[in-house]
Order: structure tokens, then sequence, then C-alpha cells
């Protein structure tokens, strides 16, 4: 048996096929967003794509775009190119396990997190939406939900997650245990938060906070164990579902 189909479940956290795998995703994203709002600047989007990049949109307008696409394209290709420079090796049929195994996680997300929420809340009575796309059309809610993938993962758990883990080892010199424990909760109410804040925020509810807290810490523990392309597809597929499915 090939070697990246035996030890599948540890080369499909590797850049090269981790990163590789969340591409498509980032294109879909990028053009059905460009596509909707026929600008590349304004228009409806994810806020965590907004965010990510309203810094060097400050700071250079559509040349500081420019800059922050090369540096998340470019990082990207440099860690996929170092990482198969090491291995010489890249199976397609890890993507294809990658692909099986983000449907199955999105397809069961919603009804653990919610039981989860349901036994610290008992009102709990349906699954909620990781994000506030209810009142648009379809194709501005699966722009979203792409986008929910991509960035709120990027944003969240590689950049905001990492750090957190990173300041509480280095910083703070706890355990690697305490620090991706104290990454994780804390991470995930900050990600449970952001869906509040804006003019598109959501109403502060207990229950939907509760609910996002516990998927901020399912997908932030995914993260760290199945790595960011398959928890990018989990995320933004499990949204996709629910704007289908209504």
């Amino acid at each position: 048996m090939p070697t990246s189909i035996s030890n599948y479940w540890r080369v499909a956290r590797a850049p090269r096929y981790s990163l590789t795998f969340a591409l498509p995703l980032l294109v879909a994203y990028e053009v059905l967003a460009f596509s909707l709002s026929h600008n590349e600047v304004t228009g409806v989007r994810n806020g965590a794509d907004v965010l990510l990049k309203s810094l060097f949109l400050a700071m250079g307008g559509l040349d500081g775009l420019i800059v922050f696409g090369a540096l998340l394209v470019g990082g990207g290709a440099w860690l996929v190119w170092q990482d198969y420079r090491g291995s010489r090796t890249l199976d397609p049929r890890v993507f294809g396990l990658m692909t099986v195994e983000s449907v199955v996680y999105a397809l069961a997300f919603g009804m653990v997190t919610s039981t989860l929420t349901g036994l610290l809340l008992p009102s709990l009575t349906t699954t909620l939406s990781l994000g506030s796309v209810d009142s648009w059309s379809l194709p501005t809610q699966l722009m979203i939900s792409l986008g929910a993938g991509i960035y709120e993962e990027l944003l969240f758990r590689v950049i905001l997650v990492s750090g957190l883990a990173w300041t509480a080892r280095r910083v703070l010199s706890w355990s690697a245990s305490a620090s991706g424990v104290f990454a994780v909760v804390l991470g995930a109410l900050i990600f449970s938060a952001f869906h509040y804040i804006g003019p598109y925020g959501d109403g502060l509810e207990l229950v939907s906070f509760t609910f996002r807290a516990i998927a901020g810490m399912l997908l932030s523990s995914l993260y760290l164990l199945r790595g960011f392309g398959i928890t990018a597809w989990t995320h933004a597929l499990y949204d996709v579902f629910l704007a289908v499915g209504r």
C-alpha cells in the first residue's frame, strides 16, 4: 500500500495536502464574492474576510489587497513547496479521503453541537447557523458559507488559537496541554462573540452564543487534530448544508 495512504491520518495534516485541499475553497469564495458584488472591494462578504483585509486596505487601498493576496497565496505556496520537497509524494487519493472525512464531519457537526448545547441549555430546540446569513439570497448565503470556511478558520484557528497557545506556552510558561485548553476555550468564546459584532451581527442570545462557543471548541479541536484543510471544508460544508436545506 502506498505510504501516503497507509499514513493517511498523519499526512492529511501536512501542508502539501492540507493547504492544497483548502485552495479550491478560497478560489470558489473569491470568484463568487466578486461575481455577486461586481467589485473586489465593496459588497457583502464574510466578516472574517473583511476584518483580515481591512488593515491592508487602510494602508494601501487596492495595492494593499494585492499585498494581502500575495502574502496569503504566496505564503501558502511556499509552505506546500517546502513540504513537497521533503517528501516528493502527492497522492490524489488522499484528497478523496479528505473530502469524505470533511463531509462526514459536516453532517455530524450540527447534531453533536446541538446535543452538547442542549445538555447545558435544555431550551435549545433547533440547529443553528454559525453565521448571520438568513436574510440573504441563496447565492449570497453560499458565498458567505464558503468564506466562513476559509477566512474564519484562518483567523480564529490558524492565527488566534495558534497565537493564544504560543503566548501561554512561551510567555506564561504553561504546559503544552494547559496552553492548548486555554487557547481552545478562549478562542471559542472570541469566535462566538464575533458573530454579534457589526451591522450584520446577530442579536446576542444565550442559546446562540453557547452553541457557537461549543462549535468553536469543536472546530479548534478538529484543527489541532486534523489540520487546516479538513477543518475549513467541514465548517464551509456545514454552513452550505444549512443554507441549501432551509
